[in-house]
This record gives C-alpha cells, sequence and structure tokens, in this order.
C-alpha cells in the first residue's frame, strides 16, 4: 500500500484531511483523503509509489495542527481469521522495519472505542509473534521506528509503521494526564499537555522552572494559572472575575482585575504570556503577536477558538496575518501549534522570539 493513517480528533477528520493533502503537496506528492465522519481517523493514498515513505522522512509531523499520530499503511488486514490473528499481521512482516516499540490502537470516535478492550488483549500475543520472527526488540526501545496495527474490528484493520523521531511519543498521539485535584479548573490540563508537547524534556528543564515570571491573560478562575504556580513562577494573573482563593494564598499570584486584550505589562523580566481568553481567533492572533513584537514576554501559548465552519481556513488566515506582522517588525519568531487532545473546538499556539 502507499497510504498514510492520521489519527485526529473525531469531528476533524475534514481539517486532517485538508491539512495533510496541502503540506503533501509542498513535497510534490499528491494523494486523496478517505475518512469518515466523527471516527477519529484519516487515511491519506498517495498517487505515486513509495510517496507515503517520503512523507514519513521528510514531511515534519510536528507541524502538522490536526493530527495527533500517523503512521506509514505497509498492509490492509481483511476477515483475520478469528483464531489467528497474529498470524495475519506477521504475513506482512518483511515489508516492516525492525522496530523497538509495538502500538495496537484503533481510533477515538465512539464506533471505535469499544475496539480498544481487544486492543490490549491482542498486544501481547503478537508481541511476542513479532520478537520470534526478530521484527521487534526483546527490550522497548524508544529510538527505533515502531510497530503499529490499526483495528476497525476485531477482524478488519491495518499494519505499518512510524518513526520515534518524526511523529508523536504517545499511543494514538494521545498524553495520558491526570488531573490535579487541587486545580480550580479542568482547563489546567490544556496548558499542562501544550508544554509535554511543544517543549522536550531539556527545553522545560530549561525554561519552565521556579523563578520566572508569567502573565495569564483571561486566568479566571485559575486552570493555567496553576499550572504556572506548580512550576515555581511568579504570575500576573489578568481578569476582571475572581481568581481561586487556593492560588492567590501561595503568594505567587499578583491579580489585576482588568480586561486581557488591554493589559499591558510594565514588568521587563516576563519570559512567559498565557492565554485561553473565548474571543474571535483574528483578534486573539493579533494581540499574542503584539505581544511578541512589543518584547513584552519571550513565548507565549495561547488558544484560537475555531469557527463551526471553514475551520481550516480561519487557522491559515490567522497564521497569515500573525506572520505578516512579525515579519513587518523584523522579529525572528518560532510558531507550532496543535489541535490538542484536551482541547476542543480549538487549537493551541505555542509562539516564541527566537534572540
Amino acid at each position: 500500500m502507499n497510504t498514510l493513517l492520521l489519527h485526529c480528533r473525531p469531528g476533524f477528520e475534514k481539517e486532517c484531511a485538508a491539512e495533510i493533502q496541502d503540506s503533501a503537496a509542498t513535497l510534490e506528492v499528491y494523494g486523496f483523503p478517505r475518512l469518515e465522519k466523527d471516527s477519529g481517523f484519516v487515511l491519506f493514498e498517495c498517487y505515486q509509489n513509495g510517496d507515503a515513505d517520503k512523507l514519513m522522512h521528510e514531511l515534519d509531523f510536528h507541524r502538522l495542527i490536526f493530527a495527533r499520530s500517523w503512521f506509514c499503511v505497509v498492509g490492509q488486514l481483511t476477515d483475520m481469521p478469528l483464531g489467528d490473528r497474529v498470524g495475519a499481521v506477521l504475513a506482512h512482516a518483511k515489508s516492516l522495519p525492525k522496530a523497538g516499540k509495538l502500538w495496537v490502537e484503533s481510533a477515538d470516535g465512539d464506533a471505535y472505542r469499544q475496539v480498544l478492550p481487544f486492543c490490549k488483549k491482542l498486544t501481547v500475543p503478537l508481541r511476542q509473534g513479532l520478537r520470534k520472527q526478530g521484527i521487534l526488540t526483546a527490550q522497548e526501545r524508544e529510538k527505533m521506528p515502531r510497530i503499529h496495527l490499526f483495528l476497525i474490528d476485531n477482524q478488519n484493520g491495518y499494519v505499518g509503521y512510524s518513526r520515534s523521531d518524526n511523529g508523536s511519543p504517545f499511543y494514538m498521539g494521545i498524553p495520558r494526564l491526570k488531573f490535579p485535584s487541587d486545580a480550580p479548573s479542568r482547563s489546567t490540563l490544556k496548558l499542562d499537555e501544550a508544554f509535554l508537547v511543544f517543549l522536550s524534556e531539556e527545553e522545560a528543564e530549561e525554561r519552565l522552572h521556579g523563578g520566572l515570571y508569567a502573565v495569564d491573560l483571561g486566568a479566571c478562575p485559575g486552570g493555567w494559572t496553576y499550572q504556572l504556580v506548580r512550576r515555581g513562577m511568579f504570575v500576573s494573573s489578568v481578569d476582571n472575575g475572581a481568581m481561586a482563593d487556593s492560588l492567590m494564598e501561595t503568594g505567587q499570584v499578583t491579580h489585576f482585575a482588568e480586561d486581557g486584550f488591554k493589559f499591558v505589562p510594565d514588568d521587563p523580566r516576563i519570559h512567559w504570556m498565557v492565554c485561553d481568553m473565548a474571543d474571535k481567533p483574528h483578534r486573539v492572533a493579533a494581540r499574542m503577536a503584539t505581544w511578541i513584537i512589543e518584547g513584552w514576554c519571550q513565548e507565549t501559548i495561547f488558544n484560537l477558538k475555531l469557527p463551526m465552519k471553514q475551520r481550516y481556513q480561519a487557522v491559515a488566515e490567522c497564521f497569515g496575518e500573525m506572520t505578516a506582522m512579525l515579519r513587518k517588525a523584523g522579529v525572528r519568531y518560532g510558531l507550532q501549534a496543535k489541535h490538542l487532545y484536551h482541547d476542543r473546538e480549538e487549537i493551541t499556539v505555542h509562539l516564541y522570539r527566537i534572540r
């Protein structure tokens, strides 16, 4: 086969399909997507032999916004024998690279979640079979390719591989985060996941440590402020609403009862600015770019709430406006974005100044 399978949030298959098609075209790779509404995955079939593997090697996965995870399909599994599913998968062994990990998975859509218990059940015997064939290492190795078995049901699916250096490190692209019982809102998981996705362990150690100064725009009741405080930062939380008492009692939070769009900091030490304000994405994007251009912060993580229709187009327009502003101002910057697992009708963006 000459196909990529991409995981995405159920309901965002069209956006994921449009993005992979546009991104592939920049590498002169052409094909067509196949998708099922609310399934949580997209198949992108390339026209030329070898192009799916080319995309896996040359297209930076981290530049894709709507794809949670992906892998290159080497074979379709149809009507696998109930008594020998492992053998059906091993029939494609010659097309698989030597790998350090196996993921047996399905999609996040409602119709597919019921398959996940069976995925767990099949993982152990399949892992043993792959190791006997010499395809899978005896011990898991993070820096080697991964083998994927994607099940549509207990007899049908796709087998393939992904690269550990160009894909999500999380099973099905979903980091397993636990909601802190003392956090003031579940939105705290968005920022926690953003830090995990956008920063490597080394970058997090350098740029997410105690003593830094940060601003949280639209902070109430403090879900995002919580993540900054627990990392030892001093936070200016900006919102006309009330902040959680537990955060104010830490002594690390200063509350400004102001409009987040009008707030201008007077502290030159600010490194992080985070923002989860619910407003038109174009307005938020412009304000975030202004913070970087004016040097009010070094890095910002923020959410862009997406419209119900033409969501992919809205993202492209916002990014175009931000980059135009930053280039006009002569600012060197980095920009990445992801539709995180804990996002809903929004994407999370990381914009930072390059010194």
